[in-house]
């Protein structure tokens, strides 16, 4: 069967993708943290996607490949640049060199917003005006999307202007000593004593910023508050202050979907609350490279019909 590859080797998640046009499979393993750290270095992180990548694209269904892409920058922006990314362009152009074939570049955002509106059986939303939620642990980001060729052009105008919601997640889960990275564990954690409170952000032209709450999060623990309560606590302020922005914003531009993507937006408390948004499935939430494999073909077939 035929179908395309794409690549995304972010700064947590080594994948790999293939996509026909209207199905596909992602193939992915987060990078190795060691305990009670936050995070990797650029360096380690490239390390570890060169030595992974055979691997994980030995895992995915064999396919007649017609087109290679590859997430190779953070954004579609001048000056975005992460080592990371190095591995899968590399890669991928190689790739892309021995079978023959095309190979297209696109960036770890444009993937993202791919990747949730396909699976959100909402492909048709590259084709308009957007509104999206870029929420991973790296990026905080409100944007207003517009298609362009194939793929998409996106600016931001919103969102956090210091900690990323991802960053914040992390930040309290490790104090909670939960495994770095510790969205998934959070969630989990949050649901087990489920309330309301939490802390108030204020919201100016769209953006906010999330240091204090963090804080408030190393106050609570200081005080015993049960991990779990902690847990909520986080989740209702990240969910709260991006509701209220998601509003304000659809305020400004009246009739324009909304649609939120990046490892955040699995989040259950924030699903809970964005009643007004379309959201990835959960499992291309998170970083991956279906978002690529989508672009790729989308660009295959706009060069070649």
């Amino acid at each position: 069967m035929k179908a395309v590859l794409g690549l995304d080797t972010s700064n947590y998640t080594t994948s790999a993708a293939w996509f026909d046009g209207a199905q596909g499979h992602n193939e992915g393993r987060l990078l190795e943290v060691q305990p009670g750290r936050l995070g990797l270095r650029q360096s380690e992180a490239l390390f570890q996607h060169v030595k992974r990548l055979p691997e994980i694209v030995k895992g995915l269904e064999q396919r007649e490949i017609q087109a290679v892409g590859a997430s190779t920058r953070p954004r579609e922006v001048e000056g975005s640049y992460m080592p990371c990314f190095l591995a899968g362009a590399s890669f991928g152009e190689s790739m892309a060199h021995v079978l023959n074939v095309p190979f297209y570049a696109f960036s770890h955002q444009q993937g993202h917003l791919a990747a949730a509106a396909w699976s959100a059986g909402r492909l048709d939303l590259l084709e308009q005006p957007f509104l999206a939620w870029h929420l991973s642990g790296g990026t905080t980001e409100l944007l207003k999307v517009e298609p362009e060729g194939c793929s998409v052009r996106a600016e931001i105008i919103g969102g956090a202007s210091d900690l990323s919601a991802g960053q914040l997640i992390d930040r309290a889960g490790v104090l909670l000593g939960l495994a770095f990275p510790a969205g998934k564990a959070l969630d989990e954690l949050a649901q087990t004593e489920i309330h309301s409170d939490c802390y108030a952000v204020k919201l100016k032209n769209l953006t906010f910023s999330l240091s204090g709450i963090e804080n408030q999060i190393k106050e609570l623990a200081a005080r015993q508050k049960p991990p779990a309560y902690i847990a909520s606590f986080t989740l209702n302020t990240i969910a709260q202050v991006v509701r209220r922005a998601t509003q304000e914003a659809q305020a400004r531009w009246p009739g324009l979907p909304v649609l939120c993507s990046g490892g955040v937006a699995s989040n259950r408390r924030l699903r809970s609350v964005l009643t007004q948004a379309v959201f990835a499935q959960p499992q291309f939430s998170t970083d991956n490279a279906m978002g690529a494999a989508i672009l790729t073909h989308r660009a295959r077939k706009e060069e070649f019909g």
